[in-house]
């Protein structure tokens, strides 16, 4: 009851094309990670100098768009450049049992300081190819002079070009989830459908296979972080 709930506001709030075939051919392990963004035609891999990453990866649609913003951005001055785009479940499994290994607490707690920044194994954005992190993965970067004008400067212009800023705590409309990352960004005409498929393809059952998994549903991971987005307007 609660997840359909929850699928109905995003109906409601991110007017999701319900029409769509690329909705529905979404499988589920495109959405948790169990994809291989190198052997799929789908995916473009980012080269120099829009990432200096040699595993840049990112849907076709995604990484054409990206280019022409950064190549919009640079004619203003400003330099954008791809830290980490798409990663796989493996490699989120990684990031988040290192950090699992150096938190103290109970699992809950655990999990929740880990979550501030970082997603549990199969819940990440960045296993759809829709989203990635760019120059500075760094909140103090963004505070000083050259990361506040960039911000800007995206605050203003990525929307034309597709993108949105899914972590974004603006006038206390994003009430759940990550903080504030300025640095991650998203292709909304395809992270919409993900957003979709997710909750109508992934469940609770799938959320494991890494250390603190247990916590995923008492901390209602889906609810809250995979929907926990800065609202589109």
């Amino acid at each position: 009851m609660k997840k359909n709930l929850f699928i109905l506001v995003l109906l409601l709030t991110f007017q999701f094309p319900l029409n769509s075939n690329e909705v529905w051919s979404i499988q589920k392990e495109d959405l948790i990670g169990l994809n291989k963004p190198e052997k799929d035609p789908s995916f473009l891999r980012l080269k120099p100098p829009y990432t200096s990453r040699e595993d840049a990866y990112l849907r076709k649609e995604v990484c054409q768009a990206f280019i022409k913003m950064a190549d919009a951005a640079a004619k203003d001055g400003f330099r954008l450049s791809v830290l980490s785009a798409t990663r796989n479940f493996k490699y989120q499994k990684g990031i988040w049992e290192r950090k699992w290994k150096a938190t103290n607490g109970t699992a809950t707690e655990k999990a929740l300081y880990i979550l501030q920044y970082s997603s549990m194994p199969g819940t990440s954005r960045h296993h759809w190819g829709t989203d990635f992190d760019i120059n500075s993965l760094e909140p103090e970067w963004w505070e000083n002079a050259e990361g506040e004008k960039l911000y800007i400067w995206l605050k203003a212009n990525a929307k034309s070009f597709g993108f949105f800023q899914p972590y974004d705590k603006e006038n206390g409309e994003r009430l759940s989830g990550y903080r504030d990352e300025k640095w991650h960004w998203s292709y909304y005409p395809l992270s919409n459908r993900m957003t979709l498929a997710y909750n109508f393809l992934v469940d609770y059952e799938d959320i494991q296979g890494f250390e603190g998994s247990e916590s995923a549903a008492s901390i209602e991971i889906i609810e809250k972080y995979v929907n926990g987005i800065f609202p589109v307007q």
